[in-house]
């Protein structure tokens, strides 16, 4: 049934609401490239992920910063091969949320993601077969801020043309949508896709 909420933009985080997490599988490819300990290499993985979102390093850079952290010395395919790897585990989509996306942008409701994410995540988000849905894609490599910081948030709302308050937000991460919530927005913190329909459903009419 199509969900129509009126007078909103609903914006979705994209990591592990739209899509799923990676899989052990998928974490195993990737080390298997690496070719290092698995400790230190997770803790470089994250430790940089921040400044690859941010957008102050691209991919190459920030691969030559976890290598660094690591002592390793990868060649231009190993880090070829480490982003797809990377890539291939953030691109599969949970189908339950995607079915609400679908029937949300039938009931005519306007729809947008926000996500940190790097500059190789734009355009396979909007050119992918679900980019179709949305009528922005907001990266955060390309706005120069991070949620949950409140300059992404506002930036989103002034491109989408609404106040604030016009703003309903979903993330799985409580602090993104505590400050989604302090600037005006109606928030919810994704913890499964029968908690969102409910959630939406409640402000559809």
């Amino acid at each position: 049934m199509p969900l129509y909420i009126p007078n909103r933009v609903v914006v979705f985080d994209y990591g592990e609401v739209i899509s799923l997490s990676p899989t052990p599988a998928d974490r195993s490819a990737l080390l298997s490239v690496a070719d290092v300990a698995a400790e230190p290499f997770w803790a470089a993985y994250d430790r940089h992920r921040d400044d690859l979102d941010r957008g102050t390093l691209d991919v190459p850079a920030y691969w030559q910063r976890v290598a660094d952290d690591v002592g390793a010395a990868w060649s231009a395919s190993d880090v070829h091969r480490l982003w797809a790897a990377d890539f291939r585990g953030w691109i599969s989509v949970e189908p339950g949320t995607l079915d609400l996306i679908v029937e949300l942008r039938d009931g005519g409701t306007r729809l947008a993601i926000l996500s940190n994410a790097g500059f190789d995540f734009g355009s396979p988000l909007r050119f992918s077969p679900m980019g179709r849905y949305f009528e922005r894609v907001f990266v955060s490599a390309e706005m120069d801020a991070l949620k949950p910081e409140p300059a992404i948030y506002l930036e989103a709302a002034a491109q989408l043309g609404i106040a604030m308050e016009d703003m309903v937000f979903i993330d799985n991460k409580v602090v993104n949508t505590d400050a989604a919530a302090a600037l005006g927005a109606t928030a919810h913190h994704f913890t499964g896709v029968a908690e969102l329909r409910e959630f939406l459903s409640g402000l559809a009419r």
